[in-house]
């Protein structure tokens, strides 16, 4: 089956090839859902965006933990320019309560072996947009220098034997230092009973009427609320391996448990624009006004297992931190993309991960005025494409 899109922008035509891959994989339980993942056999589902009449040898891979990208500006917006594009979904799209960060590696690398073993790509370059950014870091450093035998949690996921493939170039766009440390950012500190959501300091809780503290606000409380975020994930964290020890003693059926994570879309920077100010719009976050995304059924990290959030989540115990992987990638050249007026990913991240990449091939650009997705800017969207085009080329990863 082929389905053909038009891009309007400059009338360059693609083809939309839908990619199915599947291997085998053992592991002591499933927490993946259904046929896909509980036969012993793990299914990756995908979209290879191939401009018409124009071959290539490079490939660019998008890749986020949890969800899919093919319907995205970016990927879309690369095909129409024409360069080729495999926009490529974990084993967890669009559910990442049960998420292991260790296996979404190992799928990104079955990726990779497809695209240059199956697909005769002799060049691929992943490029991290938003959550991709820090997989793309995690999977680059441990393609470079595999050190990973098993998950926080303990259990066996050995990277060092996994043969991954090295991907020739990494682009970081719009994106954020770390699930892990994203959310600590965001998390609500006025909870005081993670059973019980209004069960509150009211001291710290900044959406709220009666908090005595109101933006622009103080340096000294700004230190105390990013305390108690991590305080809050520390906690949170301790409970799951408390959790995972009961059910380790006990030696019974149950080895795994979900829960909520109540209020986690608090970050005084969303009401306070003095705070990291950039052209990002005010009293606003990606997921809307930033109240009502605090406490939504949708939010981020809403719902965990207890190994998803050792894995993905938590602040000390995450592989998947900047500390952890930039400073590992040393071969690779890497262009990293700031969007200026982000409404997702905070300012600060891009400065940090800059800093502590490895690698001295690495080059830095601003876009001004353009936000998280690029939704009605078309010319910054342009300029986005523009740039990665002209890097690639610069860097002899791909030809014209």
């Amino acid at each position: 089956m082929k389905i053909e899109d038009v891009v309007r922008n400059n009338e360059t035509r693609f083809t939309r090839l839908p990619a199915i891959l599947q291997f085998a994989e053992q592991s002591a339980f499933n927490e993946v859902y259904g046929f896909a993942g509980s036969q012993g056999v793990t299914v990756l589902e995908g979209q290879r965006l191939v401009p018409v009449g124009k071959p290539s040898k490079t490939v660019y891979i998008f890749m986020h933990p949890s969800s899919t990208l093919q319907l995205l500006p970016m990927p879309q917006a690369l095909a129409s320019a024409g360069m080729h594009v495999i926009c490529a979904a974990s084993r967890y799209p669009k559910q990442d309560s049960a998420l292991i960060m260790e296996k979404v590696a190992i799928d990104l690398g079955v990726w990779i072996r497809w695209a240059k073993e199956s697909c005769g790509y002799e060049r691929v370059i992943l490029v991290g947009w938003s959550g991709g950014g820090s997989l793309s870091l995690f999977y680059q450093a441990e393609a470079e220098h595999p050190t990973i035998t098993h998950t926080p949690a303990g259990d066996p996921v050995n990277l060092v034997d996994a043969g991954l493939i090295p991907a020739d170039g990494v682009i970081f766009i719009a994106a954020h230092k770390s699930r892990a440390e994203l959310l600590t950012e965001f998390l609500d500190p006025s909870i005081r009973n993670e059973l019980n959501p209004d069960d509150r300091d009211l001291d710290l809780s900044i959406y709220d009427d009666d908090c005595p503290h109101k933006p622009p606000f103080d340096a000294a409380f700004i230190v105390r609320f990013r305390e108690a975020q991590i305080a809050r994930n520390h906690r949170i964290t301790v409970r799951c391996q408390e959790q995972l020890e009961k059910f380790k003693k006990a030696r019974s059926a149950e080895v795994e448990r979900g829960f909520v994570v109540y209020r986690t879309m608090c970050d005084p920077r969303w009401i306070d624009s003095t705070i990291e100010p950039n052209d990002r719009k005010p009293n606003w976050s990606y997921l809307g006004e930033p109240r009502i995304a605090n406490v939504i059924p949708a939010g981020l990290a809403r719902y965990a297992s207890l190994r998803s959030w050792l894995s993905q989540w938590s602040y000390n115990c995450s592989n998947v931190t900047v500390p952890k992987t930039a400073p590992r990638i040393r071969k690779t050249p890497v262009f990293q993309i700031e969007n200026s007026a982000d409404d997702a990913v905070p300012a600060s991240h891009n400065a940090a991960v800059r800093d502590a990449l490895g690698t001295s091939d690495k080059e830095y650009l601003i876009i001004k005025g353009a936000t998280h997705y690029y939704v009605g800017q078309p010319d910054l969207l342009k300029q986005c494409i523009d740039a990665v085009y002209d890097w690639s080329m610069r860097k002899g990863l791909l030809t014209s």
